[in-house]
């Protein structure tokens, strides 16, 4: 059974921590240019200040780049079985 805090199945929940909210926002903006995804969500980082940024997305809805990637690496065989992966 998920817990309600598992993202379903092809998604996934993606937190960026920055200096800024403007480099969280642009970290935000190419995952959003590769995969549908839902709208951000912002929060202060912590005491040192920064901004944390999440978001969830759907990589069973990639575009551009990201599909033909992905695409190809499904192809190649496993790709969790890479260099680093075992």
């Amino acid at each position: 059974m998920e817990s309600p805090d598992t993202p379903s199945g092809g998604c996934a929940e993606v937190q960026v921590t920055a200096a800024s909210p403007e480099v969280a926002r642009r970290v935000a903006e190419v995952l959003r240019r590769c995969f549908a995804s839902t709208e951000q969500r912002s929060y202060p980082a912590g005491d040192g200040g920064g901004t944390r940024l999440e978001l969830t997305v759907d990589t069973t809805r990639a575009a551009g780049p990201a599909r033909s990637w992905l695409e190809s690496s499904r192809r190649d065989g496993d790709a969790d079985q890479g260099p680093g992966r075992d």
